[in-house]
């Protein structure tokens, strides 16, 4: 399985297609006691696909800290659980869209499994940018996330 992710150049902010996928392996630390992903696990492999999207737009959220003093926390999350993922699946976890707003900004996202086409879970989470000294919104810079990334 490849650590590196795919980018999909030119999509537009409603599209079904990924704008970005992120490989994830499941290990014994993501499951529970009959080897079937625990619930909150999916969280962490969202994240992960999240903070890579950034990675891969050149936004590093500890610089965002120490430069812009914004920090990005997610403000809302609903999620769909449509089957599960087991001991040693390899997944994919994507980023369909997303749409910026002034202080927020959100994602429809995605576990899917490869090897046999399956959506496990789809998920809508809205993150907000706050002030890191104060915690309260603010507005998000503008040149950051451009709705119709170029790979």
């Amino acid at each position: 399985m490849s650590a590196r992710p795919t980018v999909v150049a030119n999509v537009e902010t409603q599209s079904p297609m990924a704008v970005f996928r992120w490989p994830v392996r499941v290990y014994w630390e993501d499951t529970d006691a009959g080897g079937v992903v625990y619930h909150a696990s999916y969280l962490r492999f969202l994240e992960r696909a999240r903070t890579e999207w950034l990675r891969a737009q050149s936004i590093e959220q500890a610089r965002l800290r120490a430069e812009r003093g914004i920090l990005f926390v997610v403000s809302d999350m609903r999620l769909r659980f449509r089957a599960p993922a087991r001991l040693d699946d390899e997944l994919v976890a994507t980023i369909g869209a997303f749409t910026r707003r002034s202080a927020s900004i959100a994602f429809a996202q995605c576990i899917l499994r490869p090897r046999d086409g399956v959506t496990l879970l789809e998920a809508d989470v809205r993150a907000a940018c706050i002030d890191a000294a104060s915690y309260r919104p603010c507005r998000i810079p503008d040149h950051l996330f451009v709705e119709n990334p170029k790979a």
